[in-house]
């Protein structure tokens, strides 16, 4: 019994160290295919277009609606200390600080990452992954880096999106709904918010997210079984774990630089 689970630990622990290997130079070859040509602008541009534009009315309309949620729930908690004027504070740190790269970044996955996997699945069923390779095309270099480029480059700015629409979603509740001086909730916020500390932590952030998504979304489809089963494996795996690497992610990275 003991043995047997002995064997079943080192087993499952060579098949994670290689899984990991394999991930790794999976990225290696994006990052070498990155740096140089052929550059292959129009198909980022496309693929930044499906990404980026098609996401913006998920992102700003769950940006103004959790933005009033926030704002509803922290005048309601300050109120009772009588510290309502800090809303502006509370609301815009939570949103640079934490929620609006988290939120982006579950949306962004769930509605691009989970059609990028896809859709890379279904060009390995289709055999047009192969096709590209007959054609002496690496579909790495034609299919997977513009998709994790794109990622790359929408999410801070999905991110800012999201940030300014929960803000404004504070704001509108807080002062319009809820009798909170407009001049006092914006400089509580001007006061709060600083550039080195929450700004840049936001970014930094977005830009780890947004390369961890497209990573995942389109290592899970290039590496799918080539089966109709295996596309739906691959979507839905593409969802759990960049989630999960998500918020794994937002800990190690509040922990180390307390953003």
């Amino acid at each position: 019994m003991r043995l047997a689970a002995i064997e079943t630990l080192g087993f499952r622990t060579v098949t994670f160290v290689t899984h990991l290997g394999r991930i790794a130079a999976f990225v290696g070859s994006i990052f070498v295919h990155s740096v140089r040509p052929p550059w292959r602008v129009r198909r980022l541009v496309g693929e930044v277009f499906d990404i980026g534009v098609l996401s913006l009315a998920i992102v700003c309309l769950s940006g103004a609606t959790v933005g009033a949620v926030l704002g509803l729930q922290g005048y309601t908690t300050l109120s009772r200390f009588g510290a309502a004027n800090s809303l502006g504070a509370v609301v815009g740190l939570s949103l640079v600080r934490e929620l609006g790269p988290v939120l982006t970044a579950l949306l962004v996955t769930g509605r691009a990452g989970s059609a990028m996997a896809a859709e890379i699945a279904s060009m390995l069923t289709t055999e047009q992954l192969d096709g590209l390779r007959m054609m002496s095309i690496d579909p790495v270099d034609f299919v997977v880096k513009p998709k994790a480029l794109a990622m790359l480059i929408s999410m801070p700015m999905l991110n800012a999106l999201f940030i300014c629409f929960a803000l404004f979603g504070g704001y509108v509740v807080g002062v319009k709904l809820l009798g909170v001086d407009g001049g006092t909730y914006i400089t509580s916020m001007e006061n709060a918010i600083t550039w080195e500390d929450d700004v840049a932590g936001t970014l930094l952030k977005s830009f780890i997210f947004g390369a961890l998504v497209g990573v995942i979304a389109t290592y899970r489809g290039y590496t799918a079984t080539p089966t109709s089963a295996g596309v739906s494996a691959a979507t839905t795996g593409t969802v759990v774990v960049a989630s999960v690497t998500i918020l794994l992610f937002d800990y190690v990275i509040t922990a180390l630089w307390g953003v």
